[in-house]
C-alpha cells in the first residue's frame, strides 16, 4: 500500500475527532475522552502545519502529529483509524511515518508516549527500534495513567 501524508484539513479533524471511536480498552484513545485534547485537536491553529493525514487512495486512514523538542529531536504521535487496528497494519502504517519523517524532517531523534496497557502498540514500535526509556505518570481522560516514553535513533 502506498501512504500520501498532507497537511490536516478542518474536516477531517473532526472526522477523526467526533467519529472514530475505538472498541475496549482501546476507547482510551477516543479524541472525545479527554476534552483539552479534544479541543487541541480540533483547533485549526493549535494543529497548525505539524499534522498530517494519512491516506491510501484519498480514503483517510490515519493521522501523525509531529513537535519539534530541541534541534534534533522530534516527538510523535499518531492514530489509525478504529477499524483499522488489530489487523497487521501497524508496523507498514508506523514504517511510512517514520520515513515520512526521515524525509521531510530529517531527526537524529523520534520519541513518543504510549500507554502502559498497550502492549499491542508497544511491541509494534519495538519492531522498528523504538526503545523503552521511562515510565511516567501521566493525567489525562479524567484520570492518572502509567505511560511509556520511548525513543528512536534515526
Amino acid at each position: 500500500m502506498i501512504y500520501t501524508f498532507e497537511i490536516m484539513t478542518q474536516e477531517q479533524a473532526e472526522e477523526i475527532a467526533f467519529k472514530w471511536h475505538y472498541d475496549g480498552e482501546y476507547s482510551f484513545y477516543d479524541m472525545e475522552a479527554d476534552r483539552e485534547d479534544l479541543e487541541e485537536f480540533i483547533d485549526r491553529k493549535s494543529r497548525g502545519n505539524s499534522v498530517y493525514s494519512v491516506m491510501i487512495n484519498k480514503e483517510l486512514i490515519g493521522f501523525y502529529s509531529f513537535h519539534k523538542v530541541n534541534e534534533v529531536t522530534y516527538e510523535i504521535g499518531l492514530g489509525m483509524r478504529p477499524d483499522l487496528t488489530g489487523k497487521g497494519e501497524g508496523l507498514n502504517f508506523l514504517k511510512s511515518g517514520l520515513e515520512f519523517a526521515k524525509s521531510k524532517l530529517k531527526p537524529e531523534k523520534l520519541t513518543l508516549s504510549v500507554a502502559n496497557f498497550n502492549e499491542r502498540a508497544i511491541k509494534v514500535y519495538q519492531k522498528v527500534g523504538f526503545k523503552k526509556t521511562n515510565i511516567f505518570m501521566q493525567p489525562t481522560n479524567g484520570s492518572t495513567f502509567e505511560f511509556v516514553k520511548m525513543e528512536y535513533e534515526c
